[in-house]
């Protein structure tokens, strides 16, 4: 794909986020792949209205996350996440988003530093197929130090993961394509709304049939 085809495909993906109000208050970053070597990418410019579509919504940075080309706009303070992501992973677009759900569950998870799905039908997103597949999403600490936050999401990303949690920040997910990548934020998303739900419910009534749950497993009694 040409770069004009790279960044109208990820302000389609921007235009839908925002559509569910994903990005509060300017929050929020996305990015996709330009090229592998070197690597450079689009990202989100600093401080931009994601509800609008601009031809400043984005900038082409390179690995180290500075701009490749003449501009005034300023990358997203959080860029480094996504170089961290793309040096990592075979990802070829990143989105990070704040919302009621991820941010309650890296709340009551974050003492685990991790949450794990199992026997959930939404996992198959991922590629899981397995009866007795899981999937889990490593959870760290919100620093305000940027670059030791970049670093901390560099630390948790094995081959099998497809997104970190920040605690009470946000989540940022990947795939290999903007498809991919928001198919697995929808998952997600899903996944965090549904296990938050069942925790509601179980802890209204202990004694009704969901049983229990355990770190994103049902258990059934």
């Amino acid at each position: 794909m040409t770069k004009q085809q790279r960044w109208n495909e990820l302000a389609d993906v921007k235009d839908e986020l925002a559509a569910r109000n994903w990005f509060p208050g300017t929050s929020g970053n996305v990015s996709i792949k330009v090229s592998d070597s070197p690597l450079a990418f689009y990202v989100s410019a600093s401080g931009k209205e994601k509800t609008k579509r601009t031809s400043e919504d984005f900038l082409l940075v390179d690995g180290y996350g500075k701009p490749v080309e003449e501009t005034h706009l300023n990358a997203s303070a959080e860029t480094g996440i996504h170089c961290e992501v793309y040096r990592l992973t075979d990802a070829g677009c990143c989105l990070h988003v704040h919302t009621v759900d991820n941010n309650l569950i890296s709340e009551i998870y974050g003492d685990e530093g991790e949450i794990t799905f199992q026997g959930q039908e939404l996992i198959k997103a991922f590629g899981i197929w397995e009866e007795d597949g899981k999937i889990t999403v490593p959870i760290v600490e919100n620093y305000a130090d940027l670059t030791k936050l970049s670093e901390a999401v560099g630390a948790v990303i094995k081959p099998e993961t497809k997104a970190v949690l920040i605690r009470n920040h946000g989540i940022t997910v990947w795939g290999r394509n903007a498809f991919e990548a928001k198919k697995h934020l929808e998952a997600f998303e899903f996944l965090f709304s549904y296990q938050i739900k069942l925790q509601t419910l179980t802890f209204l009534n202990k004694n009704n049939s969901f049983g229990g749950v355990k770190n994103g497993t049902t258990t059934i009694s």
